[in-house]
C-alpha cells in the first residue's frame, strides 16, 4: 500500500515537473508580450504625433500654394477688362478652396485621433488581460513548485485538482492586440501645382561612383558590371554608389520625379554641399535628407533619414516625387502614382546649396540591373487661368 502511494506520488511529481517547465516558458512569453504591448502604446502615441505633424505640414504647403497662386493671378489680371469681376471670382475660389483644405485637414486629424484612441484602448485591454494571465501563471507555478517539494501523502492531496487548474491555465491563449495601421490616414491628392516647380535635373558625371554608368542624356543611372576607370575628381564618391544632380538650389521651391521601379535598393533626397565628401565617411549625417527603399521579392521596406525612421507603405512604389521649399525648410517625398504623401520634413535649417542625390546598392557578388531615371519636366501652360471653374489644386 505504501509502495502504491509512493509510486503514484512520483508519477504526479514527474508530471508536475513537465508542466512546470511549460508554465515557466509560457510565463516568459507572457512577460515578453506584455512588454511589447507597453512598448506599442508608446509607439502608437509617437506615430500619432508624427502623422499629425505630417497632416498639418502637408495642408500648410497646399494652403501656401493656393494663396500664392491667387496672388499671382491677381497680379496678372491688372489692366485686364472686367478686372473687378475677375478679381472677385478669384477671391471666391480662394475662399472656397481654403475652406475645403481646412475641412479636409480637420477630417484627417479627427480620423487619426479616433484610430489612435481605438488602438490605445485595445492595447490597454490587452495589457490588463496579459497581466492577469501572468498572475495566474505565477500562482499555479508556485503551487506546483510547492507540491513537488512535499512528501508523497501531501503531494497527492488535491493533486488532480492542481493538474486540472494547470492545464486550464496552459490552454489560455496568449495573443497581442490587433490594432489598426495609422497609415490608413495617408494623405492623398498630391497638389498638381507641384509640377509648376518641376526642374530639369541631370546627373553630374564628375560625382558618380566608378561602379555607376550614366546614360548619354544624363537622366538615368545604373550599376555597371565592374568599376570604370574614371578620372579623379574631388567631388567624386568613392565609397557609396552615389551620384549628385548637376543642379543645386540655395533658394526657392523645386520639384523632381524619379522612376525607382527598376531598382531593388535605392536612396533619393537632397545633399548639402560639404568641403569633404571623399573617403569612408564622406559627410556628416546632417548633410543628407533621404528616403530609402528596399524590395525583396514581394516585401518592401521604406525608411527616412534623419533620424532613421521606418515608413509603412502597403506596396512597392514606381515613381517618387521630391519637393524642396528652401525658405520654409521643407522637404517632402511623394508617391507619384498614388498621388500621396510618403513623408514630410519640416522646420529644417539649410546652410548653402542643396543638390539632388541618387544612390543604388553595390551588389555583393551578383550582377545587378538596378537603375534610376529622372523624369523630364512636364510641359506647363503659360496662360493665366481666370475661369471660375479653374482649380488651384
Amino acid at each position: 500500500m505504501v509502495y502504491g502511494i509512493q509510486e503514484a506520488a512520483e508519477n504526479y511529481r514527474k508530471l508536475f515537473q513537465k508542466i512546470l517547465n511549460t508554465l515557466r516558458k509560457k510565463l516568459e512569453v507572457a512577460k515578453s508580450i506584455l512588454a511589447d504591448e507597453q512598448e506599442r502604446m508608446v509607439m502608437v502615441q509617437e506615430e500619432e504625433q508624427n502623422f499629425k505633424e505630417q497632416i498639418e505640414s502637408e495642408y500648410r504647403i497646399r494652403f501656401w500654394l493656393v494663396r500664392e497662386e491667387h496672388e499671382l493671378n491677381i497680379q496678372k489680371l491688372q489692366g485686364c477688362p472686367f478686372d473687378l469681376n475677375l478679381r472677385e471670382a478669384s477671391l471666391n475660389r480662394l475662399i472656397r478652396f481654403t475652406t475645403e483644405l481646412e475641412e479636409k485637414s480637420q477630417e484627417m486629424l479627427q480620423r487619426l485621433n479616433d484610430l489612435e484612441r481605438e488602438n490605445m484602448n485595445k492595447l490597454k485591454e490587452s495589457a490588463v488581460r496579459i497581466s492577469e494571465q501572468i498572475g495566474s501563471l505565477r500562482r499555479i507555478t508556485a503551487e506546483l513548485e510547492k507540491k513537488c517539494g512535499q512528501p508523497a501523502s501531501a503531494l497527492l492531496q488535491n493533486a488532480r485538482h492542481s493538474l486540472e487548474r494547470s492545464e486550464s491555465v496552459l490552454l489560455e491563449c496568449l495573443e497581442p492586440a490587433q490594432i489598426m495601421d495609422l497609415s490608413l490616414c495617408q494623405i492623398t491628392g498630391m497638389s498638381k501645382m507641384l509640377r509648376k516647380f518641376q526642374r530639369n535635373i541631370t546627373l553630374d558625371p564628375e560625382t558618380a561612383h566608378p561602379c555607376l554608368v550614366l546614360s548619354e542624356d544624363l537622366r538615368s543611372v545604373r550599376l555597371g558590371n565592374s568599376p570604370q576607370d574614371v578620372p579623379g575628381h574631388p567631388g567624386r564618391y568613392d565609397f557609396s554608389a552615389t551620384v549628385l544632380g548637376v543642379e543645386s538650389f540655395a533658394s526657392g521651391r523645386h520639384y523632381w520625379e524619379v522612376d525607382v521601379g527598376k531598382a531593388r535598393k535605392w536612396q533619393l533626397g537632397t545633399y548639402q554641399d560639404s568641403a569633404n565628401r571623399k573617403g569612408p565617411t564622406p559627410n556628416a549625417s546632417g548633410d543628407k535628407v533621404l528616403l530609402t527603399g528596399s524590395v525583396m521579392g514581394k516585401d518592401c521596406t521604406f525608411w527616412v533619414f534623419p533620424p532613421l525612421r521606418r515608413v509603412f507603405l502597403k506596396e512597392q512604389m514606381h515613381k517618387v516625387g521630391v519637393f524642396l521649399d528652401y525658405e520654409y525648410g521643407q522637404i517632402s517625398f511623394y508617391n507619384v502614382t498614388e498621388r500621396s504623401l510618403i513623408y514630410n520634413f519640416s522646420h529644417l535649417t539649410f546652410q548653402g546649396a542643396l543638390s539632388p542625390i541618387f544612390s543604388l546598392c553595390i551588389p555583393n557578388g551578383d550582377i545587378s540591373s538596378d537603375s534610376l531615371t529622372v523624369s523630364s519636366p512636364h510641359i506647363l501652360s503659360c496662360k493665366v487661368s481666370v475661369s471660375p471653374e479653374s482649380s488651384f489644386v
